[in-house]
């Protein structure tokens, strides 16, 4: 049985609820037989200020994850050479060579696709799904998926809600002392309250 599998990569700094939510409302959409969280080691597309160690970002990936029943993988963290997403996708298509790979990425990181190492390849092993943050951003969207249509890619635009939350905010937020119940999954606040991350 050919499976349906999501992949969802990010820095994780920490992980929040918008990325659970992105992922729960494509699967709602798609059907998802299974879910990959994906923490990236070294971000290759921007510079992350206050990053984690990526022990930490793995281990609260795996506490959010938990909840839902998705997984966790840390090939990026381990991997000796820059997180490129073609490697990872094309380490996944190894282990699930039968299987569909859907790649799951917001909005920023939609609209920088072809600048992205070997795009191309990356479209002849995944779906890619994007949803907006913006209230425009939609329209901007779909102009791009009709270039990367031109390149191969195969690509699925989501109008979801979003949730106007993101790492930085989150880190903000706790560095300030305030309640971050509303943003984080409650195993991982309470994880970083045990290390105490994010407050330098």
């Amino acid at each position: 049985m050919i499976q349906k599998i999501a992949i969802l990569g990010g820095t994780f700094n920490p992980i929040h609820n918008g990325h659970l939510h992105l992922i729960k409302r494509f699967s709602e959409k798609i059907g998802f037989d299974r879910v990959i969280l994906i923490p990236t080691k070294v971000p290759t597309h921007k510079g992350e200020e206050h990053l984690a160690d990526a022990v930490h970002r793995v281990r609260m990936c795996r506490l959010a994850a938990k909840e839902f029943g998705y997984e966790v993988s840390d090939v990026e963290v381990q991997r000796e050479t820059p997180s490129y997403t073609v490697l990872t996708l094309e380490a996944l298509k190894h282990k699930f060579p039968n299987d569909m790979l859907y790649f799951i990425t917001g909005e920023d990181m939609f609209l920088s696709l072809l600048t992205w190492n070997d795009p191309d390849r990356i479209f002849q092993l995944a779906t890619i799904c994007s949803a907006p943050r913006s209230i425009e951003g939609m329209g901007k969207m779909e102009q791009y998926a009709q270039i990367l249509k031109t390149h191969g890619a195969n690509t699925i635009l989501a109008n979801i809600d979003f949730l106007p939350i993101s790492s930085t905010l989150v880190r903000t937020v706790w560095k300030n002392g305030e309640d971050i119940s509303d943003l984080v999954p409650a195993a991982v606040v309470n994880y970083m309250k045990q290390y105490d991350l994010y407050k330098e």
